[in-house]
């Protein structure tokens, strides 16, 4: 948690500007979010990855999302 907004507040607020809003967002998280949330709302993170941090998943995910 942020002091001033959660991450949820803070990728609303990237995606609100039109050169950020297809950037891809990978949120670490220490709740497990219901995949539906996820996927439901154009301003949510593009994924995320739940603690524990597994770094190898991390990394995976980030492959997936970087652009070539």
């Amino acid at each position: 948690m942020m002091p001033e907004m959660d991450g949820l507040q803070a990728t609303r607020e990237i995606r609100k500007n039109p050169h950020l809003a297809k950037l891809p967002i990978i949120a670490l998280t220490a709740r497990r979010w219901p995949t539906i949330a996820i996927t439901a709302s154009r301003r949510a993170p593009t994924t995320y990855i739940a603690k524990p941090l597994d770094v190898d998943k991390l990394l995976s995910l980030a492959r997936v999302w970087m652009p070539k």
